[in-house]
């Protein structure tokens, strides 16, 4: 089942991507501002990574795609089905198009997704303090909430970084929803 949003689809991530991924993975740029892989990773990585994230349940990653093509990963992760709760995480890996609005797209189609049909009560996300960019469409546009800071987390650039966590519950969600009128009534 694909998941759709107003310009992307949300789907399973599958190898005729592994081409993409290795190239995001191995940029420094795009890994300069995500805070996930440290090492130059290879092709066989990804095969690997893929087989072994097929049909876990506790962790969802989906490839983001527009008609043009795959531009990034959007994930569910460390779902807690007793408590209802997971972890968040987006990468547009396409530079060229980021702060066009399909990270917007991309975090609401996720969430609807979480809230409305698995029927999660929070997801929580994680950004290192300079990526601004990511911290402003979360908690000014998209409604998550700066819950706390974990002060001297990432090492770039020859220092230490602090980690911004950020949540979003369904009550807010829902009011976000009401408020901005996304994809009609609630």
């Amino acid at each position: 089942m694909n998941i759709k949003g107003d310009k992307i689809t949300l789907r399973a991530v599958e190898e005729k991507d592994l081409t993409k991924l290795h190239e995001w993975a191995n940029d420094p740029e795009t890994q300069d501002i995500m805070g996930g892989i440290y090492f130059p990773s290879s092709m066989q990585f990804h095969k690997n990574w893929i087989k072994e994230t097929d049909g876990d349940q506790l962790n969802k990653r989906f490839a983001i795609e527009t008609p043009d093509g795959i531009i990034g990963l959007s994930s569910i992760m460390k779902i807690d089905w007793r408590n209802k709760n997971a972890w968040h995480g987006i990468m547009i890996g396409d530079k060229n198009i980021r702060g066009k609005g399909y990270g917007i797209d991309t975090v609401m189609t996720t969430m609807r997704y979480a809230f409305d049909e698995m029927g999660l009560e929070r997801l929580d996300g994680q950004m290192i303090e300079y990526n601004e960019p990511s911290i402003g469409m979360y908690c000014k546009k998209l409604g998550w909430k700066k819950e706390g800071t974990l002060r001297n987390w990432y090492f770039r650039r020859g220092r230490f970084w602090d980690k911004v966590v950020v949540g979003i519950t369904r009550k807010d969600y829902k009011k976000l929803i009401k408020s901005n009128n996304y994809w009609g009534k609630v």
